[in-house]
């Protein structure tokens, strides 16, 4: 769309007429995130709030209309950035995230725990130093008193408040392993996610040839990075009567992990009484297989 024309169409905004507002609302939606500045631009210069909102309700569905082509791109890329997926879910509510800080941020996390590993020491002993410092040290816990609040889910508030949901925080936990070398696969356990700690080579000299998957052990991220053993989990599961147990204890993709939060982050919405943020989520989660 031409400048000309676009400027002409905001400028319609202002009609009072509802038959010109819908036919020019559905115009200006048909393009993408590019007209958005010049969206923003009117927006600092009328004061009519009827014509503000109209515009920023417009902008809203933009900005939503960008993320999901963008969810959709990074599906197809096969989820070659776990932590750009995540950002994605970030952008639903903060639409003009600072990724740089948010980056910054993490690699300050990853460099206090860094400086403390070396060749030496075995997997256990780094997923041991990963969950002091992610817990102790920078103090990362669950919002007990808060635990459905849509905030917990989003990444940048998690970072600034030290406070998240059992997903958010299990993403964390995984942001942060896999920069310091551990391969990691999230686990929808009953209750409390889990993340198991993997590896293919020592899964195969621990239990064979045969095995149900590459764990080595698994790590609960809602008790302070907590190591549980696969033996351990198994009598959880047939004491609970959860079967079949492999099911639930099974290693999941990064895609799966981000459906499962924004599943969460549906529920939240739906709890505060959103209706309209809890259907774009929905329509975000329907994108996931």
């Amino acid at each position: 769309m031409n400048k000309k024309k676009l400027q002409a169409l905001i400028n319609l905004l202002d009609d009072s007429d509802s038959f010109i507002l819908e036919t020019v609302e559905k115009e200006l939606l048909k393009e993408n995130y590019v007209i958005i500045p010049a969206l923003e631009e009117k927006l600092k210069s009328c004061f009519n709030e009827g014509y503000q909102g109209r515009i920023e309700n417009i902008i809203k569905n933009l900005q939503f209309k960008q993320i999901k082509k963008l969810i959709k791109d990074w599906l197809r890329t096969g989820e070659q950035n776990f932590l750009e997926g995540v950002l994605l879910v970030d952008r639903f509510q903060y639409y003009d995230l600072n990724q740089f800080e948010i980056n910054k941020k993490i690699e300050n996390i990853k460099n206090s725990i860094w400086i403390e590993l070396n060749n030496s020491l075995t997997i256990l002993e780094k997923t041991t130093i990963l969950n002091y410092f992610l817990f102790n040290v920078h103090g990362f816990s669950i919002n007990h008193q808060d635990i459905h609040s849509p905030q917990n889910c989003f990444l940048n508030y998690i970072l600034d408040t030290k406070k998240g949901n059992p997903l958010s925080i299990s993403i964390l936990y995984t942001i942060i392993a896999r920069l310091i070398g551990l391969s990691t696969q999230f686990v929808d356990f009953p209750r409390n996610p889990l993340i198991a700690i993997v590896d293919s080579g020592l899964a195969r000299k621990i239990h064979g040839n045969i095995r149900s998957s590459d764990a080595l052990f698994y790590v609960n991220t809602s008790n302070k990075g907590a190591i549980v053993s696969k033996k351990e989990i198994e009598y959880y599961m047939d004491k609970n009567n959860y079967t079949p147990s492999q099911e639930y204890i099974k290693p999941q993709t990064d895609s799966y992990l981000i459906k499962s939060h924004l599943m969460f982050l549906m529920k939240a919405y739906q709890s505060i009484g959103f209706p309209e943020k809890e259907e774009k989520i929905k329509s975000l989660y329907n994108m996931f297989k």
